[in-house]
């Protein structure tokens, strides 16, 4: 039975999981649960990668569509529920299929003693179920189910323990926080099936293409749209403005953190803006508004992370400012670079989270770098594999991230839509995404000890949690080296692979959409790749790194003195999480106390309502002392009737003769 034809398995297999541990396993042991839930996942990620398998050796330059049946029907509005395949849907099943697989295996260790072990588990199924919707979906309005459950998940598993403030806090944020920027995308899906009166991705695509490119100014319905798409991505990818849900969402548990707030949910945005490219590319303006959000948040980003002290905070800022950088690929027209720093990420990034919560399990629950130092003889399998996800994110030569982020940052600087001032915002990221990645190695594994070894008893995680570890230490090694060729003025497999997606609609397909290619002999280009300024800029954040946190560790502490002000202005993250409380936040809280509670609520609703009620039954209790129970009373009001009804027909019987 092909995959191909029955794509439908490969969403089914993990909600029959979350169904099954959710609904029936109140009395399975955590043997079952974890049957269940690993065993789900990994039949799904068997199922995608056939189904893979089967669409690499078709080898077809189009999607291969399935359509099971018509799911919506109203007037001319139509909606499918069908599934397609293509190079961009390749990608983004691997990596949601394996990385949530590895996560299901981390996830028995790491929270094998922890209360609301099954619904932990049917949670994150049903989170895989909604991720594989949204990448398989062949229309936006399947695309956005997927992507509204992945919000929903989210906000289950930052609250996923309830008796605990703050968690509870930081899933509210996030979930209010996403709605923001759905309410743009939900509008702008109307305004796409509006102006090209289906949501399918292959007819709107087609339409597209026949349309020209829109100018800056004025802005056309296609600039609009994107637009409105792309303010979805801002919320769901944590991008300015509405980045600030991510790191509170570090309250969930780590394994969390690594699956959805690092490598798939937070990528979302950048999927769908790479797969709407056929209305991106014929909208330049709103494509300078993505490379501008991305360069942005990528540099902004960067700069809280080099003082946090949480190691999940350093991380999570961290994923805020990669997200930038692939917002800043697509803005350049790089989309290859784009999801291709996509996957890296989900490998480095997962990797970097879960060893993180090694790091935490070994000391015990304390997330504190400052309180940790000297872990790397006690924890050595957690030490080298955080240390290859660092060298990856810092992009030294030959890991993952180094293959990416320079096709990025060489697009960003010398492609078809280059813009220096974005390149040089990308570059200074990443000089310090490379300063505070080392200066968390070296205050967490390097030093001595600032714990105390009595009371805190550090160990190595059990191989439910390192085999994970180890797997994505050897992707985020390897994972980026189908690019390498490219180094010697070679292909760029990669990029090669995902052409047809980014080239079938292309608005010149002359012009390649990836990296601009570097000219000269294979050892120049070579050499040049290997001492470019995103290779200089990163071994000097190294170096830094290694001269105020190992030469010389009391040079923070006085360079924060000497500049107190930046300092203390960065530690507290720009205050735009107490700007927003009070510009936003408080004003809605005094106007929903004092005018939609106070005064139409109390004043208006139950004033009406209430003063109905008193009306009614103060006019009740006037008519009620009519019944006095005194004979002669009735006989009086009775004659005062008939006088009062024969008086009455007089006047009528006058009137009518």
């Amino acid at each position: 039975m092909p995959i191909l034809d029955h794509l439908w398995i490969i969403m089914a297999l993990p909600l029959l999981g979350a169904a099954i541990n959710g609904l029936l396993g109140k009395n399975f042991s955590k043997t079952i649960v974890n049957s269940v839930g690993i065993g789900s996942v990994a039949l799904s990620f068997l199922s995608a990668a056939e189904a893979i398998r089967e669409y690499v050796q078709l080898s077809p330059d189009q999607p291969v569509l399935k359509t099971y049946f018509t799911w919506i029907t109203a007037g001319i509005f139509k909606v499918d529920f069908a599934l397609q395949v293509d190079q961009l849907t390749v990608v983004m099943l691997f990596v949601v299929t394996f990385v949530s697989m590895l996560v299901h295996i981390y996830s028995t260790g790491y929270m094998a003693h922890e209360e609301g072990y099954r619904r932990f588990f049917s949670y994150l199924n049903l989170f895989v179920f909604f991720m594989l919707t949204l990448v398989l979906a062949a229309n936006v309005v399947l695309m956005f189910v997927g992507w509204e459950g992945v919000g929903l998940c989210s906000y289950l598993l930052v609250g996923f323990w309830f008796l605990k403030p703050s968690a509870i806090s930081a899933g509210k944020k996030a979930f209010i926080t996403t709605r923001i920027g759905d309410l743009g995308f939900t509008i702008g899906i109307l305004l796409l099936f509006w102006t090209f009166h289906s949501v399918d991705f292959g007819a709107v695509f087609k339409q597209a293409a026949g349309m020209s490119v829109e100018g800056f100014a004025p802005t056309g319905v296609l600039t609009i749209i994107s637009l409105l798409l792309f303010i979805g991505a801002i919320g769901k990818s944590a991008q300015i403005p509405l980045y600030v849900w991510l790191p509170d969402a570090m309250e969930g548990p780590t394994p969390v953190s690594a699956l959805i707030h690092a490598a798939t949910m937070v990528t979302a945005g950048v999927y769908m803006v790479a797969r709407m490219n056929p209305l991106f590319s014929r909208a330049p303006f709103a494509m300078f508004v993505v490379a501008l959000i991305g360069a942005l948040t990528a540099f902004f980003a960067a700069t809280i992370g080099l003082v946090q002290t949480d190691i999940k905070k350093v991380l999570a800022y961290s994923t805020v400012s990669q997200l930038g950088y692939m917002f800043l690929g697509l803005g350049v027209g790089a989309y290859a670079a784009g999801v291709f720093h996509l996957m890296t990420h989900a490998f480095f990034k997962g990797l970097l989270f879960l060893a993180a919560g090694s790091v935490i399990h070994a000391m015990g629950g304390d997330q504190e770098m400052p309180h940790m130092g000297g872990l790397r003889t006690k924890i050595p399998i957690t030490f080298w594999c955080m240390f290859i996800a660092t060298l990856a994110i810092a992009g030294i030569p030959g890991f993952a991230g180094f293959f990416s982020k320079d096709e990025i940052l060489e697009a960003a600087g010398s492609g078809p839509h280059a813009n220096l001032w974005f390149y040089w915002l990308g570059l200074i990221g990443a000089g310090m995404t490379s300063f505070y990645m080392f200066r968390l190695i070296f205050l967490t594994f390097f030093g001595k000890p600032r714990y105390d070894e009595h009371k805190v008893h550090v160990h190595e995680s059990p191989w439910s949690m390192t085999g994970p570890l180890i797997v994505l230490a050897f992707l985020s090694t390897v994972g980026g080296w189908v690019a390498a060729p490219h180094l010697i003025g070679g292909t760029d497999y990669f990029e090669k692979f995902l052409h047809p997606v980014f080239a079938a609609y292309a608005t010149n397909p002359g012009i390649e959409q990836g990296a601009g290619e570097i000219a000269g002999s294979p050892m120049t280009d070579l050499i040049h790749a290997l001492t470019g300024w995103p290779v200089i800029i990163a071994l000097l954040g190294l170096l830094l790194a290694w001269w105020f946190y190992i030469k010389s560790p009391d040079t923070p502490k006085k360079l924060a003195q000497s500049l107190r002000g930046p300092y203390t202005l960065i530690l507290h993250k720009y205050y735009i999480d107490e700007l927003y409380n009070a510009v936003i936040i408080a004003p809605l809280l005094w106007i929903s106390t004092n005018v939609l509670w106070h005064v139409v609520d109390e004043g208006a609703i139950d004033g009406t309502v209430n003063g109905v009620a008193r009306g009614l039954r103060e006019s009740g209790g006037q008519v009620r002392e009519i019944q006095s129970g005194n004979a002669r009373s009735y006989a009086t009001w009775v004659v005062i009737g008939a006088v009062g009804v024969t008086v009455l027909m007089l006047v009528i019987w006058m009137r009518v003769s």
